[in-house]
């Protein structure tokens, strides 16, 4: 295993590669600006090589039975969740997430492994009965081929396993490309699947930025398919560039993602979930509430109860069992917090707690923000229309079920949306308006591995997760057989 501190290598055919990159990346750990490591920022011509690797590796990974592969991938998860807190330490020190957080998205990764790996083993064709006298005819699933899978770095685990998951048990092979702030953990997770069996070259990594390294997977004529999460200026940007071969595509892009509270919404149910689901990894991924609607009549007790338990929440170094929230994982990150707040306030809004970069010790050596409520917020403000990925939430008012749904829907985004009411008939209708690829009522979860994810709208095409998840990894054939 690679040691922090050390310079990593892509991981090509099954073991570390060397790079025809002159530059490198540092990877520091984003509370304490600690050196962890470099890795390669990576050339065209790495890409080429991993990609053919892949290419290779996929004559007869695609003709493995799929009861191998998906043994192979239960071993992987098995041994996922083995180092689980290995790969959790090493995932706090490059994201900043604090560690019980970090430590479950492994383990979550390692469950949806072992999800796919058995709905793999479903995965049916079709012989309709057409009856005509001289012929047969039958629909297969084939895997596409090589898949770029680009991931980001708010949860570079899980949103990797969300395409790599899925595109090893239908019989594609993958090339890799994580984000540039968090590399060390995909890397280690790639010599994981390799101790766990996988042939060279089914899952190789490589490592760069998105505008060279990234660039070039997506370019490239081999690869049959591109699966992405990040953001919606750079998923136009990979739509683009795939349009030219004509390769398949999952986006799974930003969110400004709002949550409704009628006035018969149940406070103590409503304010700690939002609490929870806001400002989890310091507000770092795209379905987080971003912006908060509530009934005028309930205004006020819902934003004294919301700013108090906001105020509860305690900011620190990830490695610290207390803190709640960590660093966020860069300056670049941070800068939209400081941006959206400034904005808000000029704008005539009130900032009932947070607002401000946090300063003094733990906090000179990271990127700090406190988390912040923003109260009288409005649709001319930032903070309720642009993606913050940061820990500040937005929260107006509204005086009927129109305009609450209204407003919710006045976004180019559709990725999540959130819905509180006592009355089901009026949630349910609610829920039916809105326009997001999925919607919580009356609670408020991480997506579940059974049904599908995805955007409308500016969040996205395709769907992962699921069988439909599975869908977007294998090509329809159709066997016309002369009897």
């Amino acid at each position: 295993m690679s040691a922090l501190g050390t310079r990593w290598r892509p991981w090509v055919d099954g073991a570390p590669a060397e790079s025809t990159a002159t530059a490198t990346i540092e990877v520091r750990n984003p509370a304490t600006g600690e050196l962890l490591g470099e890795v390669p920022a990576g050339t065209a011509a790495d890409a080429d090589a991993a990609i053919r690797s892949s290419q290779t590796a996929f004559r007869a990974w695609r003709r493995t039975p799929a009861a191998e592969r998906a043994r192979l991938q239960h071993a992987a998860a098995a041994l996922v969740r083995e180092h689980a807190d290995e790969l959790g330490r090493i995932l706090t020190l490059e994201l900043g997430r604090p560690l019980a957080a970090a430590r479950t998205e492994i383990l979550r990764s390692a469950d949806l492994l072992g999800f796919f790996a058995e709905e793999g083993l479903r995965l049916q064709g079709e012989v309709p009965l057409l009856e005509e006298a001289d012929e047969r005819v039958m629909v297969v699933k084939e895997p596409l081929g090589v898949v770029v899978a680009i991931a980001p770095f708010n949860f570079p685990i899980t949103l990797l396993t969300f395409k790599l998951g899925a595109a090893l048990i239908t019989g594609n092979t993958v090339v890799a490309k994580p984000a540039a702030d968090t590399p060390l953990s995909t890397l280690r997770l790639a010599e994981l699947f390799t101790q766990a069996g996988f042939p060279p070259g089914v899952f190789n990594v490589v490592t760069g930025h998105g505008r060279e390294l990234g660039e070039a997977l997506v370019s490239h004529p081999v690869p049959a398919k591109v699966g992405f999460t990040g953001s919606t200026r750079a998923g136009v940007r990979i739509h683009q560039l795939a349009a030219v071969t004509n390769k398949r595509i999952t986006l799974e892009l930003g969110g400004q993602c709002p949550a409704i509270l009628f006035d018969d919404a149940d406070l103590d149910v409503a304010v700690p979930a939002i609490v929870k689901h806001a400002y989890a990894n310091s507000g770092q991924f795209c379905y987080r509430v971003n912006r908060v609607y509530v009934h005028e009549d309930r205004y006020g007790e819902f934003l004294d109860r919301f700013a108090a338990g906001v105020r509860e929440l305690v900011v620190g170094d990830g490695m610290d069992p207390a803190t709640d929230l960590g660093p966020l994982v860069s300056e670049r990150i941070l800068a939209t917090s400081v941006e959206q707040v400034a904005d808000a306030r000029a704008k005539g809004a009130r900032v009932l707690c947070g607002g401000e970069r946090l300063t003094g010790e733990p906090f000179d050596a990271g990127p700090f923000f406190a988390p912040t409520v923003i109260a009288d917020a409005t649709h001319d403000m930032l903070v309720m229309t642009e993606e913050t990925f940061g820990p500040v939430v937005g929260v107006g008012s509204f005086a009927d079920d129109t305009e609450a749904l209204a407003k919710a829907n006045d976004t180019p985004y559709g990725l999540a949306a959130y819905v509180f009411s006592d009355d089901l008939r009026r949630a349910w209708r609610a829920a039916e308006e809105l326009e997001a690829g999925s919607v919580w009522v009356n609670n408020i979860h991480r997506s579940l591995a059974q049904v599908p994810f995805g955007g409308m709208k500016q969040s996205g095409l395709g769907r992962e997760k699921s069988k439909h998840g599975l869908d977007e990894y294998v090509e329809l054939k159709t066997i016309y057989l002369g009897m």
